[in-house]
């Protein structure tokens, strides 16, 4: 008589999408993100760092157009349209001086082009992420056409109720 042992058949396990691709190693995600942080900026670090007393180390430069700039812009900004920046730039700005570039929001890439074109004329410079849009949006200051304007911090957005995200 003749025994069969019985075969396990394993069924190969489904990955989902985040885990398609596996996360980097640590020390390569350490490298990223450290270099993530060199050349980007968020919206409230910047606004803390211009409501601070004295000078923040850093000029903020709007890449949009005229008729962006007269709807909403930073308090303090430099407007700069981008295609303006290779024959303004040098005149405008200090090469010792660290620059923080925004457009719109997320949604556009006004801010990044900005950047690579003061980062090709020799300047030290970061992107503002989330833009002008999240700007308004965590409900800070910013100056229109019209003079100073200021919407309620949006709940998705910013806490409500506290100055500071905890992030």
């Amino acid at each position: 008589m003749t025994t069969t042992t019985p075969t396990t058949t394993s069924t190969p396990t489904a990955v989902n999408p985040v885990l398609r691709v596996a996360p980097a190693s640590p020390a390569a995600a350490a490298a990223y993100f450290g270099a993530s942080l060199a050349f980007h900026a968020d919206v409230s670090d910047v606004a803390a760092a211009l409501a601070a007393d004295g000078d923040p180390g850093f000029v903020v430069i709007d890449s949009r157009s005229t008729a962006s700039w007269d709807q909403g812009h930073i308090p303090g900004a430099i407007h700069l349209p981008t295609a303006l920046i290779p024959e303004q730039a040098e005149q405008l700005l200090d090469k010792s001086v660290p620059v923080v570039t925004y457009c719109w929001g997320p949604g556009c890439n006004g801010a990044t082009r900005a950047a690579l074109a003061l980062a090709e004329l020799g300047f030290q410079v970061k992107e503002m992420l989330g833009g002008f849009e999240y700007w308004a949006r965590e409900g800070f200051a910013y100056e229109t056409w019209e003079g100073p304007a200021q919407k309620a911090a949006d709940p998705l957005t910013a806490p409500v109720d506290s100055d500071d995200c905890g992030c």
